[in-house]
């Protein structure tokens, strides 16, 4: 059983189909009638009428209507598209068990525990007929499906058929007078409308259901004595054919199968039970654990049943309908009725190639699942569930009939079974999660544990398997026994190489997983409705099918709907725009779709501009659908040549910076908020002309005179100031005159509102001294008194860079998109602004159409020319004469079919370092100080950036130039980079200069080597540990340097070591054999040589003075093996030798066995001899005792003791 939906309620005790959607109805003993899409696994709607169970439902064949009879002795019949009861029957008497509508008329059968079976009228809504017989409550009712019959089963043991013929003519309308005659007879005398035809006995206790077979004289009924009888009728009777036994309880329910030769059953027993008609034996049983069965339904078109039980209902198949197929170049094998068929697409020509053996069991769902194809050797692989899993290996003959011989078959077991090579294949041994491998005469060749426990293995490329898990797939190759690639999925089902076997599609039941050859994922796509099949077009989309849908998926994960479909379908090829499928009754079919959306997508993704333009233009590609993409994935400007709607067009041209489409749609608009972000964006691309007009159209004076400020239009400013005292708007004339730095103007403004104190300071501090004394004059003793000793200047605005006009606008190569679209589907907009050939720059004339006198002034910036050729000068207002509606500003023609696209902003120079390298003195250099670290973590171990801090700040302020610009702009930041020469190309960037250097080390090493001689250890000290700080930071350019840099490392550390016990030794002057240890330990340094001789020297005198002087002789002599140079030192240790030889002893014990080779500590200054456990510094290789492990080093005062790391990255060379 194929379970495709379960629900969890309260009992369902009736169900029914709808016969086009997935919809199916349940009506529980609740009383509650419930409304499911089994496709979708929803509830659409719930009806809660009735009082008490509802026993029986049913859906009409064409009308949104259906039907319903419960223990409230009620049928209702309800209309689903208005959610509500439109009636209801009432003549009952007692509980109704089913009802049932007519296929043709408008009747309803139903049947009641009173002992009647009832027909009604839906449309006149009246009982037409009541059928009585039976002596005790009637179970069930139902019309046969093409005759005038219903059949009836009841209580009192027995199955009766009547006949409703008669009913059916005293409904046609008589056509002639004696018909007519007779039926009024019959109306008065009450003639009898249906006659029991046949009484069915047999049963020995009450009989549940009885049904009839769809086609065939047959009846099916199930009982109380656990019996399911198989009866048939002719013309005159009807016998008892067969008794089908099985069950251990009451039948409830039980039915044809509409499709195949089968009956299924159900009963109290909690199971379902399906019967071969023709052999009358049991095939299959379903069981549940705590739930009787109480009722069954078939589908009307569909291979599906539904059964309700105790607490809920499922919605199942009885057998895979999937034919099992394998495409093979131009041709597909699959199999139907038990043939395997070939197909070739080119020719669609169909062919029978040879029969499949039938399996020997009777169970379901033994046809094959899977079938594999080797065209080389022409054979094929078939695998079923049989036996718990089996395959069969067919060789076609070459000159097959289709009349193969049937018993070529080679069989075995095996979970799975697929073709891995020409003449191999490999089948699944799941007990031992083994695949064996196989050849044509089905001789094991080899066998092979499989990387993961795998439930099923798919082709993967010559040698190679993909094996599924639960949770995960991975691709094995036989071969080498290595796994080459794994993903985590949901559970798939199916696996469909793309033809060049590069990306593959993992189909799961609501899932597509696209992924490389090697499993690298690329993209998932979730459904809500199951994926059923799927395949790939030529250009790299995956188009798939869901139950009613064939969508597509692009490669970056976008899907869409190409098509709805009736029925499910399986792909088998995408050839261009057809598409080759089975369906669920294995019959080729080709469907034409559509493909003009995906490859439009498509040519989008992968930048294919001129394939999108020849799209754009010769395909009808609209709707908001493709706008919305477009937008959305930002490419507004080609949106713009979809769109009509003016509101949108200025959405569009605003976000593509397409400031003359912009224009047009505002004006065409003409709303003060379009206006304003008009004059936004036009400021943005410093589009003075359009600001200036989209300021005017909003009368948006504060703004219009702050712009000629900014653009130094004083001209225009000083009409700014004129228009704003005809409007007698008194702030705007004070700015106005502030902008223009017009004094008297402002005095006059403030003395004319009455500000007479302010304008009196105005006047004085600005040097007007008579208007002042008018001023003080008029004010009186209320003169201001202005403060003393202070030299006042003229507030003037400052002039700006640029006067008037545009910004310069970059020169860039024209968009793809533009020019050669401008010319479509803008037609007569355009033509009003042809003929207006005024550049942006020139000044406009806008005039308010009534005059000025209402206060209202729109504007009076007239042409300069104008107002010189006016003879009486001034701002004669009334003479103006008025121009018709002003225009809009425009380029030239020309400028506009050349719209330029600008370019894209380049990528930080900091960001194209950062990317390209793993060096972390170059992300510092970048100021990514934060991936410099994490670089260096898990490069070096490092986790005390401290020290590095000072370093990563000269490296970063060091890889750039700051140049000062003019005085109100920013400071320009330039990048140096490295290896810069006058050849470089300009526009590949170069890896940044860096401040360290690795000749800086070796001037800094010697400086260390000559303090060391001098005896300044702690100025030594210093040097060595800011040489360890400043490796990380180094770039070297060759190899050989970054063995350099290496040795360098060892070197620094040695002395480092060193010098810290010798500095630690001068702090101990209370234990003396502590300070011998470590004057001893120093000597097991790698140092210079001279610095080994003084270490020794130094050794030997603190031993001996101490009266260890077999240590000391040890000194003596390995110093004397140095042959030193410097005649004191070989004197002194001769002296100590001589000394030591007359008494070869050690006044006290040392933890120091010169004999056994050791490396010091670097914390705790203990010798760690060969054998010991020791942790190392990832960075700098100093050895500690393990007890220290996780902690600082102490030597580099950086790294982290024993952490992972992947070691020292100092060269772009370690890299390639």
């Amino acid at each position: 059983m194929l379970t495709k939906f379960e629900t969890k309620s309260n009992r369902v005790k009736g169900l029914s189909f709808h016969s086009k959607r997935p919809w199916i109805l349940a009506s529980l003993h609740s009383g509650v009638i419930q409304l499911w899409d089994y496709r979708m696994g929803t509830l659409i709607d719930k009806f809660d009428e009735h009082d008490g169970p509802v026993r029986g439902v049913h859906f009409h064949k064409s009308q949104p209507l259906f039907v319903s009879g419960g223990d409230d002795y009620k049928i209702k019949v309800w209309n689903y598209k208005m959610h509500r009861c439109l009636f209801t029957l009432l003549g009952h008497l007692d509980y109704i068990r089913t009802v049932q509508f007519h296929h043709e008329s408008p009747w309803i059968v139903s049947a009641s525990d009173d002992q009647t079976i009832r027909i009604w009228n839906w449309q006149s809504r009246t009982c037409v007929s009541v059928l009585t017989g039976h002596n005790h409550y009637v179970m069930c009712a139902s019309f046969h499906p093409k005759e005038d019959l219903v059949v009836s089963a009841s209580l009192d043991q027995t199955v009766r058929v009547w006949d409703i013929s008669s009913l059916k003519k005293k409904t046609a309308s008589p056509a002639d007078d004696i018909l007519r005659l007779s039926q009024m007879n019959t109306d008065l005398f009450g003639g009898v409308d249906a006659v029991v035809k046949y009484v069915l006995e047999g049963h020995d206790r009450g009989v549940n259901w009885a049904a009839f077979h769809p086609t065939l004289p047959l009846i099916v009924s199930g009982a109380d004595d656990r019996q399911v009888k198989l009866w048939r009728m002719n013309e005159t009777k009807a016998w008892e054919v067969d008794t089908l036994r099985g069950h251990t309880n009451n039948v409830s329910c039980v039915m044809f199968h509409a499709k195949q030769d089968i009956i299924v059953s159900n009963s109290e027993d909690k199971s379902i039970r399906v019967w071969d008609v023709t052999k009358r034996t049991g095939i299959q049983t379903f069981r549940r654990e705590h739930d009787r069965f109480w009722i069954l339904a078939a589908h009307p078109e569909m291979n599906l049943l539904a059964a309700g039980h105790d607490s809920g209902m499922i919605v199942f198949k009885l057998e895979r309908e999937r034919p099992a197929f394998a495409v093979s170049g131009d041709s597909i094998f699959y199999i139907k009725d038990r043939f395997l068929r070939f197909y070739e697409f080119s020719t669609q020509r169909e062919s029978q190639v040879l029969p499949i053996r039938r399996p020997g069991s009777v169970s379901l769902n033994q046809s094959p699942k899977t079938l594999s194809y080797s065209p080389t050797e022409n054979a094929v692989l078939l695998c079923s569930d049989t036996d718990g899993g089996s395959y069969e290996l067919y060789v076609i003959p070459k000159d097959s009939t289709g009349r193969g011989d049937m018993h070529d078959a080679k069989r075995g077991l095996g979970g799975s079974a697929v073709f891995v090579a020409r003449n191999r294949f490999a089948v699944l041994d799941k007990s031992n999660n083994q695949v064996l491998l196989k050849n044509l005469k089905n001789e094991l060749v080899k066998k092979g544990t499989l990387p993961i426990a795998t439930d099923a293995i798919f082709y993967a490329g010559t040698g190679n398997l993909l094996c599924r898990a639960e949770d995960k797939v991975v691709i094995f190759d036989l071969q080498q026994r290595i796994v080459l690639g794994d993903l985590q999925t949901p559970f798939v089902k199916y696996v469909i190489w793309s033809n060049d076997m590069e990306s593959v599609a993992l189909l799961s039941k609501h899932a597509i997983i696209i992924a490389s050859k090697k499993l690298v994922h690329q993209c998932t796509l979730h459904e809500t409705i199951r994926v059923k099949s799927g395949g790939w077009d030529d250009n790299g989309v995956f188009i798939y099918t869901t139950l009613n849908h064939i969508k597509y998926c692009l490669p970056n994960g976008d899907s869409g709907i190409i098509k709805t479909l009736d029925v499910p379908i399986y792909i088998t090829k995408v050839s261009g725009n057809t598409i080759f499928c089975l369906d669920r009754d294995g019959k080729n079919r080709s469907i034409i779709i559509d493909a003009t959306e995906y490859l439009f997508k498509l040519s989008l993704l992968r930048k294919r501009y001129d394939h999108v333009m020849n799209m754009i233009r010769n395909s009808q590609l609209c709707g908001q659908a493709v706008i919305a993409y477009l937008q959305q994935k930002g490419f507004p400007e080609v949106a713009l040549h979809f769109v009509k709607d003016e509101r949108t067009r200025f959405n569009l041209a605003l976000e593509s910076g397409n400031i003359q489409i912009a224009v047009a749609s505002a004006t065409a608009i003409d709303e003060k908020d379009h206006w304003y972000r008009l004059g936004v964006e036009a400021l943005r691309q410093g589009n003075a002309g359009i600001v200036e007009y989209a300021y005017q159209r909003t009368k948006n004076f504060e703004r219009l005179s702050f712009l000629y400020l900014v653009t130094g239009n004083m001209e225009k400013l000083s009409k700014m100031l004129k228009i704003a005292e005809v409007k007698n708007d008194v702030m705007g004339q004070f700015h106005n005159a502030l902008y223009l730095g017009d004094v008297r103007e402002r005095v006059k403004i403030l003395e004319s509102v009455g500000h007479l104190p302010l304008a009196y300071i105005t006047a004085s501090v600005h040097g007007l001294h008579d208007v002042a004394e008018r001023l003080a004059a008029e004010l009186g003793d209320n003169v201001p008194s202005l403060p003393e000793g202070k030299v006042p200047t003229l507030l003037m605005p400052a002039s700006p860079i640029a006067c008037a006009g545009d910004w310069p606008l970059l020169r860039v190569m024209r968009g793809v998109f533009d020019g050669g679209l401008d010319n479509m589907g803008r037609g007569g907009a355009e033509e009003e602004y042809e003929a207006d050939e005024a550049e942006w720059g020139e000044e406009l004339d806008i005039v308010d159409e009534d005059g000025l006198q209402n206060g209202d002034v729109t504007a009076i910036l007239e042409d300069g020319e104008a107002a010189e050729e006016n003879d009486e000068g001034g701002w004669e207002l009334e003479d103006l004469g008025l121009p018709p509606e002003a225009e809009t500003p425009k380029t030239s023609a020309n400028a506009r079919s050349a719209v330029f696209v600008a370019p894209t902003p380049g990528m930080p120079v900091n960001q194209i370092w950062i990317q390209k390298s793993s060096l972390a003195a170059e992300h510092a250099a970048a100021g990514n100080f934060d991936t410099a670290m994490r670089l260096l973590n898990r490069q070096l171990g490092i986790k005390n950036f401290g020290p590095l801090k000072s370093l990563f700040l000269d490296l970063h302020t060091g890889s750039y130039i700051y140049l000062p610009a003019l005085s109100s702009a920013p400071v320009i930041s330039l990048a140096v980079e490295r290896g810069w020469s006058e050849s470089a190309s300009p526009n590949v960037r170069g890896p940044p200069a860096l401040v360290f250097n690795f000749s800086q080390l070796e001037e800094k090493l010697k400086a260390g080597y000559k303090a060391t001689t001098a005896g300044k250890f702690t100025e030594a000290l210093r040097l060595f540990a800011s040489i360890l700080h400043t490796i990380p930071v180094v770039v070297v350019e060759s190899r050989r340097e970054v063995d350099e840099v290496k040795e360098l490392i060892i070197i620094v550390k040695e002395y480092v070591l060193g010098l810290q016990m010798e500095l630690k030794r001068r702090e101990m002057k209370d234990n003396p054999v502590r300070q011998q240890e470590l004057a001893a330990y120093f000597t097991h340094c790698n140092l210079q040589m001279p610095h080994v001789r003084l270490a020794l020297l130094n050794a030997m005198t603190v031993c001996y003075k101490a009266k260890n002087l077999a240590t000391a002789a040890n000194f003596a002599r390995r110093l004397l093996e140095t042959n030193p140079t410097i005649e004191n030192q070989a004197k002194t240790a001769r002296q100590v030798l001589a000394a030591a030889e007359r008494n070869m002893t050690d006044a006290t014990d040392l933890n120091y066995d010169f004999r056994n080779p050791f490396v010091i500590c670097g914390a705790t200054y203990v010798p760690i001899y060969r054998g010991q456990k020791d942790v190392s510094c990832p960075y700098c290789g100093s050895r500690f005792v393990p007890s220290l492990e996780g902690k600082l080093c102490t030597v580099c005062d950086l790294a982290v003791v024993g952490a992972d790391a992947s070691g020292l990255l100092c060269s772009p060379t370690q890299i390639r």
